[in-house]
């Protein structure tokens, strides 16, 4: 019993693995000490969103395990493979709903008119540290497919 109550409480450290933030103060380890264009422009409109989290094979793997040690200790003999099975199962779908909910995020949407008269729709995480309204000048920053709006 020792063991499955260590496990189920590092499960949560499993999810934590999975949380990823996307907002425009977050680079990654390759964007680092790399060439980025910008463009100029003004913010017309900003929309809340909601960003949906990650549904990698994290979560269900590990509500997979917890769900499985858990149904095994259920009983002995085929009753208790049976129930560390149906465990495992309801486990991995617990885990993989648990992970997209974890790792979901609040975002905006970002309408901005550029100088050159066009215009465009970033949408990037909520950032505590970057707080840009309508009406505010901005950068858009390119690299490798990814853009981020930060304040000009």
């Amino acid at each position: 019993m020792n063991g499955k109550f260590i496990f189920l409480l590092a499960a949560p450290l499993l999810f934590a693995g999975c949380a990823s933030e996307k907002g425009g103060d977050v680079y990654s380890r390759d964007q680092v000490q790399q060439v980025q264009h910008f463009k100029v422009g003004t913010v017309e409109s900003v929309h809340k969103v909601r960003i949906e989290g990650t549904q990698s094979q994290v979560g269900t793997t590990a509500g997979a395990i917890v769900g499985g040690i858990a149904g095994s200790g259920a009983s002995g003999g085929k009753t208790g493979q049976v129930a560390a099975v149906l465990g495992a199962v309801v486990g991995g779908m617990a885990g993989a709903a648990a992970e997209e909910g974890y790792t979901r995020e609040d975002g905006n949407e970002y309408s901005i008119k550029l100088e050159d008269g066009s215009y465009i729709s970033v949408v990037q995480a909520v950032s505590k540290d970057i707080d840009i309204k309508a009406g505010d000048k901005v950068r858009i920053i390119e690299n490798d497919g990814v853009t981020r709006v930060v304040p000009f």
